[in-house]
């Protein structure tokens, strides 16, 4: 029972992550699909660790662990190199 619980919430956060989607395509500023990746790479986070906790998988937490650090230094690349470039106002 707890099993569906869990995957029904995982695709609750994958069809919200899709709004995530649009505005990273869709813009209308640079920061909006920074932002926009951020919120999607989040969710992605959380849909492994409950599908983890789905499976009962434990290993498949450090996997999302790993994505979540890789989610954060994306965030601070993709926000160093708008700033060098002269993009934030």
């Amino acid at each position: 029972m707890i099993e569906r619980v869990l995957l029904g919430a995982a695709t609750v956060f994958i069809l919200v992550s899709l709004v995530g989607v649009y505005r990273t395509i869709v813009g209308p500023t640079t920061p909006d699909r920074v932002i926009a990746i951020n919120f999607v790479g989040s969710n992605v986070v959380i849909v492994i660790a409950l599908i983890a906790a789905a499976i009962g998988e434990p290993g498949a937490l450090d996997i999302a662990l790993v994505y979540a650090l890789l989610n954060f230094l994306l965030s601070i690349s993709i926000s160093k190199f708008q700033v060098e470039r002269g993009g934030v106002l």
